[in-house]
């Protein structure tokens, strides 16, 4: 499995981006994908997942109620929409695949065996 982030960039506090995530390869109904983030001088952290067959959204408290996350099969697309952006969300973004199968979607970065390079967002306040 092959993913391949884009869509990140420059954004002003309040303002809005999206993210997607282009995935390539072998994919099942049973995976889960994810994005996770890391800020200069931090640990990498969860942000939001869903499960390649659809549904089993999870969030970081940190974003709930601004980002969303969700997914085109037929575009073989997973995408995280950004609103209401704050300094904070300043991050390099990862996408992440999950092949485990499992009933619950994870959000521990250890769990997902495929990762995207990561996509540059910096929001100034």
């Amino acid at each position: 499995v092959q993913l391949q982030a884009s869509g990140g960039g420059l954004a002003q506090a309040g303002g809005s981006l999206r993210l997607a995530c282009a995935v390539s390869g072998r994919t099942l109904s049973s995976y889960a994908m994810a994005w996770f983030r890391q800020a200069p001088g931090k640990e990498r952290e969860f942000v939001a997942a869903i499960r390649w067959s659809g549904g089993g959204e999870r969030y970081a408290d940190s974003v709930k109620g601004r980002f969303t996350v969700s997914r085109d099969n037929a575009k073989n697309t997973v995408y995280l929409q950004m609103n209401s952006l704050k300094a904070e969300d300043t991050a390099i973004y990862y996408c992440a695949a999950d092949s485990s199968g499992g009933r619950v979607v994870l959000t521990a970065s250890w769990r997902y065996d495929f990762w995207g390079q990561g996509t540059q967002v910096t929001v100034s306040s």
